[in-house]
């Protein structure tokens, strides 16, 4: 790279094309020292459309680029509260630290991190993109002397072209992160893979998962809201945590229920064993908030879980101006029937054959069951309660 104008330019055209943040970052960082930035720490920090994670970024060093996230909390915590990020997201204006012969104690604590990881000189810069938002963007150097103003006008000259390249890897991935948030893991690929259209689908092979809270009507009736979203809150973390720390993908919450899929990848007893492992720990989960809430006179509650395994459709229904991304099949509606028939039998867990099959767990069978809808019996299964 020869010239700042050359470097902008890439930016503009290669970088704004290319797809890839770590390789535009990089890029861009190896660019600037050879133009004579004597850059030793670079982050790029963006942030996320998406209720439940705060941001991503980029870090580069002269040893490599990597990618991180940020979880929500962060914006309530002091590493952001008068962090330099904050300070130019909400004033679109540059910052600069000398980070030698200068009292460090008083000031945020990412200043005395940076100085103690060897930086003498810190510039941040904010990025603006064509929504109006704001992302942030930081350089550090080791060099003695620091920055230098032509180095910093290089920086600042090249910001808006960076935020060019930056700004569509930017979008697509909050769109990405709130399919995966609304939608599920599964569907968000599957739309983001361009089957969008109504009627496209595709036939797998998956266990079925279903949870519901029982009693749900009954306290909806007598608790306040605030209370009643509560314990729902407490409820599904107790179920989608252990789905998704399985490899399971929640597909949908409707009202107290969970509707979760674990596809047969790389085989049914992969599938079957995922999820039984996950109805186990929501359990175990379930098990622990019941003795906390004895023990601080709280609410407690129950919540039952059916398994089926099968060949289910995966795609688009709806109408022509509204789709759901949804799974249908007869191991969906086997999986619901058999939850509902845990309340019935007062059971927490019932499986089916077609997952005992395929799970080595201890079971106890219950029999030909009856199920609602369906014209053959279907036979449960219990799973014995692990002894420690």
């Amino acid at each position: 790279m020869q010239t700042v104008e050359e470097l902008i330019n890439w930016l503009n055209s290669v970088g704004r094309i290319l797809g890839d943040e770590t390789l535009v970052v990089s890029h861009y960082c190896s660019a600037l020292r050879e133009l004579g930035v004597p850059l030793s720490r670079v982050r790029i920090g963006q942030n996320y459309s998406n209720p439940l994670i705060s941001a991503w970024g980029i870090i580069w060093t002269p040893k490599g680029t990597q990618k991180y996230t940020v979880p929500i909390t962060i914006r309530h915590s002091g590493a952001w509260h008068g962090s330099p990020f904050e300070y130019v997201v909400k004033t679109r204006s540059c910052l600069r630290k000398r980070l030698v012969d200068v009292d460090l104690s008083k000031m945020h604590e990412v200043y005395r991190e940076l100085k103690e990881g060897g930086a003498t000189d810190f510039l941040a810069m904010p990025l603006e993109y064509g929504d109006g938002s704001v992302q942030g963007s930081s350089f550090c150097t080791e060099h003695a002397d620091g920055f230098s103003q032509n180095n910093i006008r290089t920086l600042e000259a090249t910001r808006h072209a960076l935020s060019s390249a930056l700004e569509p890897i930017a979008m697509r991935e909050s769109q990405r992160s709130l399919l995966r948030t609304y939608m599920g893991d599964a569907p968000a690929r599957e739309i983001d893979n361009g089957n969008i259209k109504r009627g496209e689908h595709i036939t797998v092979s998956a266990a079925i998962l279903f949870a519901d809270l029982r009693g749900f009507t009954a306290k909806s009736e007598v608790w306040p809201a605030a209370k009643l979203l509560d314990i729902m809150g407490d409820y599904f973390d107790m179920v989608v945590n252990p789905i998704r720390a399985n490899g399971g993908d929640v597909l949908k919450f409707m009202g107290d229920g969970v509707l979760a899929i674990f596809e047969a990848t790389p085989g049914a007893e992969n599938a079957c064993n995922s999820a039984v492992e996950a109805a186990t720990q929501a359990i175990a989960n379930l098990d622990i908030y019941n003795s906390n809430a004895s023990e601080e006179k709280r609410e407690q509650i129950e919540f039952v879980i059916g398994i089926d395994f099968g060949e289910v459709t995966f795609g688009n229904i709806g109408s022509p101006d509204r789709l759901d991304f949804t799974v249908v099949g007869s191991a969906v509606n086997v999986a619901s029937r058999v939850q509902s028939l845990c309340k019935t039998l007062d059971e927490q867990i019932l499986i089916t054959t077609n997952v005992q099959g395929y799970a080595p767990v201890r079971v106890e069978t219950l029999g030909l069951q009856s199920l609602k809808g369906l014209a053959e019996e279907v036979e449960v299964f219990r799973i014995r309660r692990r002894t420690h």
